[in-house]
């Protein structure tokens, strides 16, 4: 099977829920794709494909993208960094607050990894790019470097792009 062909194959097992969490949201559930060994990696692959060798550590935002970045750093061979909700963490280094498509909410993450660290950023859906971009600020505040921004999903017509700029996503809907 060619690799597009893979990736149609696990494009088809995300799930599209209209008014899910509230009227006019449609909800991404990648859930399906994360049950499926093959459509998994495949997806992990193609998010790690233009990043190869450019960072030390993964940095997964709460919380569908813990599940992915925690693939990407086991395949990518580096560590994990979690972004965490406000108050999930004992010794939060840095917090952004942001809005979301629905509502507004706060990030933290520790300050666990040298100034000097390339890291790559990985979530599950880039719609409005207000997380995205708070994850970016907290990474700016405490000195490491993002090195690229990648997503499972793009949904776009949101303008999260705008925010966030240079986006690596494996699939747009």
């Amino acid at each position: 099977m060619s690799s597009a062909d893979l990736l149609a194959a696990a494009e088809s097992l995300i799930v599209s829920i209209p008014d899910y969490p509230e009227p006019g949201i449609v909800f991404r559930d990648i859930t399906p794709l994360l049950a499926d060994a093959a459509g998994l990696r495949t997806a992990i692959d193609a998010l790690i494909a233009p990043f190869a060798g450019t960072f030390d550590v993964v940095a997964g935002v709460e919380a569908r993208g813990f599940l992915l970045a925690g693939a990407v750093a086991i395949v990518a061979g580096v560590g994990l960094v979690p972004v965490r909700k406000a108050g999930k963490l004992p010794r939060p280094a840095a917090s952004v607050s942001y809005a979301l498509e629905y509502s507004e909410a706060t990030i933290e993450v520790h300050d666990d990894i040298p100034h000097d660290t390339r890291v790559l950023l990985v979530d599950d859906v880039l719609a409005t790019g207000g997380t995205l971009a708070a994850a970016h600020e907290l990474f700016a505040q405490l000195g490491p470097t993002v090195v690229g921004t990648a997503v499972l999903m793009e949904i776009e017509g949101l303008g999260g792009r705008d925010l966030v700029g240079d986006v690596h996503s494996v699939f747009r809907g």
